[in-house]
């Protein structure tokens, strides 16, 4: 039988996660995260970020100071979800891409939308889009890139549904191409990690931690929920390598509140364990949903913690699922 990972005290996240802001910027360790607006014909529940640096990580498991209290019990269940898909996933083989092949990524995507219309009538529904992504071995030739569009699929009243079925144009699949992913015109970047950008990330989860904060100080809401999104963020590309996502699940796991949230979560039929994380100023909560068996992230999503409009809580307002494999040939 497997030995528990044992998880660092609350006191030592919490001291480490100080002295880091304290470092990188001294105004961040008393600043208080502000509310986001909502803006309209999307939903813009997205959080927020920063890193939780905590002493005592040896030989990749995150360990207690002597002595220390322990924390929750569901936070400590999270660590050990994180720890087990971190050590299952560097077992499992990540695509090979052979010259003339693909690495195809194929998502399926939920959208939440909202309108208002002049006369102060608002409108609330999701929207499902699926997605299929051809990058060549050289990453410089073509990219294709498949998408239905977004379908208006579920809704809350029947107003909304009303309206979005009257306002729904059809929609049309499109299939668009670029040079190393610039599928908008020459100038244009590919929102795909480049080889070199995942290179440099740090395989040391204190040391990645560190680096995602420094990438995402000042944006979102709260130092610890953007560190959750950025990783989820990546992750979902599907693009990211065995060590490097073990890394990530490692970095997550030091971050105060993640716990678990759906041991039986299931993302467009697919089933896996779930950590996530409460925005408390969105009221919404980010979650990575991950499959056990391999270790390999299912996707992620925000679920609603409060009513909103006609949502209400525990409604999924966005999710992504990925799933990656190799083609010979693309559309």
């Amino acid at each position: 039988m497997r030995a528990r990972t044992p998880v660092a005290s609350d006191a030592a996240v919490e001291a480490g996660r100080r002295n880091l802001l304290q470092r990188i910027d001294p105004s961040l360790v008393t600043a208080q995260p502000k509310p986001r607006r909502r803006t309209a014909m999307r939903l813009a529940l997205a959080s927020a970020a920063t890193v939780a640096i905590v002493g005592g990580l040896i030989a990749g498991d995150i360990l207690a100071p002597a002595g220390g209290p322990g924390p929750g019990p569901a936070a400590a269940t999270a660590a050990q979800v994180l720890n087990d898909a971190a050590q299952t996933t560097i077992q499992t083989a990540d695509p090979v891409v052979n010259p003339g092949q693909y690495l195809k990524i194929d998502s399926t995507n939920l959208w939440g939308s909202f309108s208002t219309e002049q006369d102060g009538s608002q409108y609330q529904w999701l929207d499902t889009e699926k997605m299929t992504m051809y990058i060549p071995a050289n990453r410089d030739d073509e990219w294709v890139w498949e998408r239905s569009g977004r379908i208006p699929t579920t809704f809350f009243d029947e107003a909304s549904k009303e309206y979005a079925q009257s306002t729904q144009m059809g929609a049309k699949d499109e299939v668009l191409r670029g040079e190393n992913g610039a599928f908008y015109g020459p100038g244009t970047e590919s929102s795909f990690p480049s080889p070199s950008y995942l290179d440099a990330l740090p395989r040391d989860p204190r040391l990645l931690l560190e680096d995602i904060y420094q990438k995402t100080v000042g944006k979102g809401q709260s130092v610890d929920g953007e560190a959750l999104v950025f990783i989820a963020d990546l992750l979902r590309t599907g693009m990211v390598p065995g060590e490097l996502r073990a890394a990530l699940y490692k970095a997550a796991a030091l971050i105060p509140g993640v716990t678990l949230t759906d041991e039986q979560a299931t993302l467009d039929g697919r089933k896996g364990i779930a950590i996530g994380r409460v925005e408390d100023f969105s009221h919404f909560r980010q979650d990575i949903i991950i499959d056990p068996k391999n270790g390999l992230p299912i996707g992620e999503r925000q679920v609603l913690t409060e009513p909103f409009g006609t949502m209400p809580a525990g409604t999924a307002t966005t999710w992504t699922t990925v799933e990656t494999s190799v083609s010979d040939t693309a559309p």
